[in-house]
């Protein structure tokens, strides 16, 4: 076994020297006293010529003076604790066996990160790794400083942890753990002198040195440390409140950013100092949090907007679970090597489903687990709903819609099984981190690098119980620009809605067979392009809802809850449908009650609440300065009053109507590649297309279902090879539905590098599409740019002409190395087509263009 001297002859006699693969933690009064036992540690290992390495990252002075033969790295922890962790991870990976090393005070850390526990996971990932590769490495903390469980946790890992202390010009060590090491004098504190150490064992020499510390100070985080100043802050001037702001402001939703000013402008001291009093653990309270807070606070922040809203808005009673906890989480079961090998380019998509199966069976620290059933205890029995809210999320170009999942908790039965799926539901979210999606997004975005904690927001559903069922009267989406316009008189900038009844989870996602209801705020009552016959066909005829006898979320047909009593006419929301009722009648259904059609025709045309979506909507489209997107709910009473929530809101992408196109006119209705009158979404257009990939439908629906979804993935092997490119995918149904019967079974990613994408309808097979406009799919298509076509083939308005182009070479073979699927795929390159489309007129063309094709 080889030992390592400390410098300090008499000291090394004490400890039996030091060993490869020692960390050594000091607890110190100041960084002097540190630098003095540095000293003599980075002599000796000059001597030995040792490889000494130097960590810098504090504001204190320099803990070595003379960095000759020492290697000096300076690392940012204002970037965060991720970003920190891992490149001091690849310092230590590059530097390889028997380095040598000095950090700088660990204390320091907390001007940046300002949180004793995130320290505490510093330390313990970064020591077994510098353990393994038989480094010895010094670090010092401040005594007093840290809570006891900070220190619990540095003296779990450590293998030395010694208090070194400065009493009236001499230095004393305290040996407190020395890891396989034993001596009946060890862990006596000892005199350092020039020429060796002397072990106080007198009693009354021992009593004489500690009996002036104050052990049993109270040891707060530092986080509560800041909050307890800025709640001292309320009673001082206005400039220290305003610092104090922003601080809080910086540690809890984050530094240098759009929506920092935004909440710098509208949050006074008292609000964060709120905010802060509802969060789990430490850190940022996440991008979807930031979000519906400042909405909500814009709403109510000016007496003029606060006396128009108020009487119509729910209260909200939300928890924050920090960002800290989510790192603790995976730090505290041992995951962090796993993670960090996992944002490497290596293991980025191949390790992540291994990370994703571990993040589901994890276990949470006591002490979290303690606020946990606190906050439990407070909602009682009302549903929740455990929300992502990841630091990149909800902001300015960066959606991260539909990314990161959601997870209802009915929150019925004991308290113990509350908390049992609580836990769980905040697993699935972490989890959801490591989904295909969402790294494919980040990578799409350039975020890969980039930090991405997550946070949690636990929100109380909004809604009420009706039976054994729970759930509000609508929900939906708003967006503040309206790019679905169809008439040359609508106001793109009055808004619109994409609205259903019950949960709002069938409004931000294509639900199968179903269709929501969207609302141009100028004018609510009107509907989209469809013949009348087509109205029921083209509504909603199922809900989402909480089942409180099964504890889960689930689906009914909406007959199922508009036979039952829901507190309100039902014909605030739906129409009876009197003509079915008689075909009904004449089949001999004679019991059967009139069937209902969900139009919302009187919520639309006899309250308020459409004035006041598109007056919110306006009003913090103006205050962001940029076009928005919420979710929402609302509740009714049976005096038509209601009250709504705003549950979201995030920056909308878009890119306006762009200039008005001429579009050409045809001489032979055949002679385009297709043209429709609406159904598209994506402004003006006039694009020029190099290549069509075509999904032929009597092919594909001679496949079987494991071979669809092969040609979902041949799609994304096409995807790829057509980057670049400006290419048209045309296919039946909807393309990324997980359901191979209705479409082509895609993740998003697998068609991003398209240009246009086209669901073409095939009614008699089963293929219908869904004019995606505010869900998800849509947020997708708006931040890749993506053109938008539905073509309904049997509509009179609409010509679809597949052998227009598809008696050109097929050059799909040559562009996958298997190409099995010939007959189904097809990819043709074009010269001169285009697409045109005219948002006022609403018509959408593809065809050659005529000049060039002479």
């Amino acid at each position: 076994m080889i030992k390592i001297s400390t410098g300090l002859t008499g000291f090394d006699k004490t400890i039996d020297m030091l060993r490869l693969g020692d960390n050594v933690v000091w607890q110190v009064d100041s960084i002097k006293d540190y630098k003095k036992i540095v000293a003599p540690y980075i002599t000796q290992a000059k001597n030995e010529g040792r490889h000494l390495i130097y960590i810098r990252f504090g504001n204190h002075e320099p803990v070595i003076d003379e960095l000759e033969q020492v290697s000096l790295y300076h690392i940012d922890a204002f970037l965060g604790f991720e970003s920190f962790a891992t490149e001091i991870h690849n310092i230590i990976t590059a530097e390889g066996l028997e380095a040598f090393y000095v950090f700088d005070c660990l204390t320091d850390l907390l001007r940046f990160w300002y949180s004793d526990l995130m320290i505490g996971n510093f330390f313990k990932v970064t020591c077994p790794y510098l353990y393994t590769l038989d480094t010895i490495a010094y670090f010092a903390v401040i005594r007093n400083t840290h809570t006891f469980e900070t220190i619990a946790r540095i003296r779990e890992t450590t293998q030395l942890l010694l208090d070194l202390y400065n009493i009236e010009g001499d230095l004393y060590i305290h040996p407190l753990k020395v890891w396989q090491r034993y001596s009946p004098t060890m862990f006596f504190p000892h005199l350092i002198q020039d020429n060796g150490t002397v072990c106080i064992t007198a009693s009354a020499k021992a009593a004489e040195l500690f009996s002036s510390f104050d052990w049993n100070n109270e040891r707060l985080d530092y986080w509560d440390v800041t909050i307890n100043k800025a709640k001292e802050a309320l009673n001082l001037d206005e400039e220290t409140q305003q610092k104090m702001k922003e601080l809080l402001i910086s540690i809890l939703i984050g530094k240098d950013s759009r929506m920092f000013e935004l909440c710098n402008q509208y949050f006074k001291l008292k609000d964060i100092l709120k905010i802060a009093s509802r969060e789990i653990g430490t850190g940022y309270i996440g991008g979807k949090s930031v979000g519906m807070l400042l909405s909500r606070r814009i709403i109510t922040s000016e007496e003029e907007y606060k006396a128009y809203f108020k009487p119509y808005m729910e209260s909200h009673d939300s928890f924050y679970i920090g960002s800290d906890v989510f790192y603790t989480y995976i730090v505290q079961n041992d995951w962090w090597e796993l993670r960090t090998r996992q944002k490497t380019e290596e293991g980025y998509f191949s390790l992540a489903q291994e990370l994703h199966d571990k993040l589901l069976e994890g276990t949470f620290s006591e002490s979290i687990e303690d606020e946990f059933i606190h906050m439990l205890e407070y909602f009682g029995q009302s549903p929740i709903i455990v929300r992502s809210s990841s630091l990149l999320e909800d902001n300015f170009g960066n959606a991260f819609a539909g990314k990161y999942e959601s997870v209802f908790c009915v929150n019925q039965g004991t308290p113990s099984k509350r908390l049992q799926e609580f836990e769980q539901a905040i697993r699935h979210v972490y989890a959801s981190t490591m989904n295909v999606d969402a790294l494919n997004y980040r990578i799409n975005r350039g975020l890969a690098e980039k930090d991405e904690q997550m946070a949690i927001l636990v929100q109380r559903v909004s809604g009420d119980y009706y039976g054994k069922y729970f759930f509000p009267h609508i929900a939906g989406v708003g967006n503040s620009s309206n790019l679905y316009v169809w008439d040359k008189n609508m106001d793109m900038d009055a808004g619109m809605l994409r609205l259903v009844f019950g949960l709002g989870t069938r409004a931000v996602d294509r639900v199968i067979g179903d269709y929501v209801r969207i609302v141009a705020l100028d004018e609510p009552t009107r509907l989209p392009l469809m013949a009348s016959e087509d109205e029921k066909k083209f509504s909603q005829h199922k809900a989402d809802v909480l089942n409180l006898e099964t504890n889960t979320l689930t689906t009914i047909d909406l007959d199922d809850i508009l036979t039952n009593d829901i507190a309100v006419p039902k014909t605030l929301f739906a129409s009876q449908d009197f003509e079915e009722a008689s075909r009904l009648r004449a089949l001999g259904y004679y019991d059967r009650p009139v069937p209902y059609t969900l139009n919302f025709k009187k919520l639309l045309s006899q309250t308020q609440f459409p004035v006041i979506m598109k007056k919110l909507l306006q009003l913090l489209s103006e205050k962001y300065d940029y076009p928005v997107d919420i979710e929402f709910t609302g509740n009714f009473t049976s005096e038509n009053n209601f009250k709504f929530n705003l549950i979201q809101c995030r920056p909308l992408q878009t890119k306006g109507l762009g200039k008005t196109v001429e579009i050409p006119k045809l001489h032979n209705p055949n002679d385009c590649f297709f043209y429709s009158k609406g159904n598209f979404m994506g402004g003006n257009v006039r694009l020029s297309i190099d290549y069509v990939v075509f999904i032929d439908v009597k092919e594909y629906l001679s496949c079987t279902e494991k071979e669809k979804y092969s040609i979902a993935r041949q799609i994304g092997i096409i995807n790829q090879a057509l980057k670049n490119t400006s290419s048209l995918l045309i296919g039946p149904g909807r393309w990324g539905t997980t359901t191979p019967s209705l479409g082509v079974p895609v993740h998003f990613t697998e068609l991003s590098n398209m240009s246009v994408i086209c669901e073409v309808a095939y009614g008699s097979e089963g293929f219908m599409p869904e004019l995606s406009y505010g869900s998800h799919f849509f947020q997708d298509l708006v931040e890749t740019g993506i053109f938008y076509i539905a073509l309904f083939k049997d509509q009179e308005t609409v010509n679809f002409n597949p052998e227009y182009i598809l008696n050109r070479e097929n050059l799909y073979p040559s562009l996958c190395p298997e190409a099995n699927f010939e007959n189904v795929i097809k990819v043709i390159q074009t010269e001169s087509l285009q697409v045109y489309s005219d948002i006022i007129k609403q018509e959408v063309l593809c065809c050659f263009n005529k000049s060039k094709n002479k």
